[in-house]
C-alpha cells in the first residue's frame, strides 16, 4: 500500500479493511489504479466542491470538502451523508482522504452509521431554529436539491455538543489519523494528478 498510519481501537478485518465492533465504524484502505475519478483538480477548489456536491446529491449529500496535506502532499477531504442501506431513517457519514496522482490514487476513509435512535442530533439543532435556518442553500451549489438535505446539523461546530454522533467520530478520525499517514516514497515521487 503507498500509505500507512496507525488504526487503533479497531480490529483488523482483512488486509485493507478495519472495525469496531462497538460503533459499526467501518476504515478503508484503497489503492485505485487508474486516473482519479475527481471532477476537477484539487487547485480549482470551487468547481471541484460544485461538482462533487452534485455528483453526492444523487445518493445524499456532500457535507464538505476541503485540499488538506497528507505526508506533504495535496489530498482531498471529503465528507459526506447517505441513507443506511434498509433504513427508511438511519444515516450513514463517511469521512475520506483522496491522495490523487497521475495515474492512480491511495483512498481512505471511514463509515460511520448511525446506532441507537436515528436523528437526535438533527432534532436538536432542528428545535432551536427555524426550517429556514436549518435547511440552507447548499454553500457549494445553491439551489440544489439532493436526496438528503444539506443541514445546520452537520456543522462542524456541533460536534462538542454530540461527541458520540456518528459525523463527530469521522471527523475525530479524520482529524486524529491525517497527521500521523505516511506516504510510500514511490507512490509520493509519481507525477501529480
Amino acid at each position: 500500500m503507498p500509505i500507512s498510519f496507525d488504526i487503533p481501537g479497531m480490529q483488523q478485518l482483512d488486509n485493507t479493511t478495519w472495525g469496531n465492533p462497538a460503533t459499526r465504524d467501518v476504515v478503508a484502505l484503497t489503492y485505485v489504479n487508474g486516473t482519479p475519478d475527481l471532477p476537477a483538480r484539487l487547485h480549482d477548489l470551487p468547481r471541484l466542491r460544485k461538482r462533487l456536491a452534485e455528483h453526492h446529491a444523487r445518493t445524499g449529500c456532500l457535507i464538505e470538502a476541503f485540499v488538506v496535506w497528507v505526508d506533504q502532499l495535496p489530498a482531498l477531504l471529503r465528507v459526506e451523508k447517505t441513507r443506511m442501506p434498509g433504513s427508511p431513517v438511519g444515516l450513514v457519514f463517511a469521512a475520506s482522504i483522496v491522495v490523487p496522482k497521475d495515474r492512480c490514487s491511495a483512498v481512505f476513509q471511514i463509515i460511520c452509521p448511525e446506532t441507537g435512535a436515528p436523528g437526535v442530533r438533527e432534532a436538536v439543532i432542528g428545535s432551536r431554529v427555524s426550517p429556514a435556518e436549518m435547511y440552507p442553500a447548499h454553500p457549494y451549489a445553491p439551489g440544489l436539491r439532493g436526496r438528503l438535505p444539506y443541514s445546520l446539523s452537520d456543522d462542524i461546530r456541533f460536534d462538542e455538543v454530540f461527541p458520540e454522533h456518528p459525523l463527530t467520530r469521522a471527523r475525530r478520525w479524520i482529524a486524529d489519523t491525517v497527521p500521523k499517514v505516511r506516504v510510500d516514497p514511490a507512490f509520493a515521487a509519481l507525477p501529480e494528478f
